[in-house]
């Protein structure tokens, strides 16, 4: 997959796993930013990447930023096969207060994903070994 810091950004990082047994790359800001209750920045990463043709990459929250009141607010997130712009991660504070991202920090998780063809055909979708009700309608 190719992946280019940009010139404007000279602390981007290239995506990385934190250990072998880890499902997703990380994402780390190029930039320091001050997340604010009720407010989204888009946390630029310096980075512009090309998956192949046929997959897609998923963008992730972290768990640990999560737990500190800092949320992705599109989760998750999709990076188009064709888009060729930076990628950028929009996060937003739950708390009074702020939150400070700095560069290098890590701010979000990447996944590549095979984009596999769907062709949807209308007609009646069968009863049988299905359920509805949706939004928790599983339990607890």
């Amino acid at each position: 997959m190719v992946v280019e810091r940009l010139p404007d950004a000279p602390t981007a990082r290239i995506p990385t796993r934190a250990t072998d047994g880890s499902a997703c790359l990380d994402l780390r800001a190029a930039e320091a930013v001050e997340l604010t209750r009720g407010r989204i920045a888009l946390v630029r990463t310096g980075l512009k990447m090309r998956c192949p043709a046929g997959t897609f990459l998923e963008v992730r929250p972290r768990s640990g930023l999560s737990a500190k009141g800092v949320l992705m607010v599109n989760a998750p997130g999709t990076i188009d096969h064709d888009y060729s712009g930076e990628v950028k991660v929009p996060l937003t504070y739950l708390f009074e207060g702020s939150y400070r991202i700095e560069a290098g920090d890590r701010i979000a998780q990447i996944r590549l994903v095979d984009d596999l063809p769907v062709r949807f055909e209308e007609g009646e979708v069968p009863a049988q070994a299905s359920r509805s009700g949706g939004f928790g309608s599983t339990g607890r």
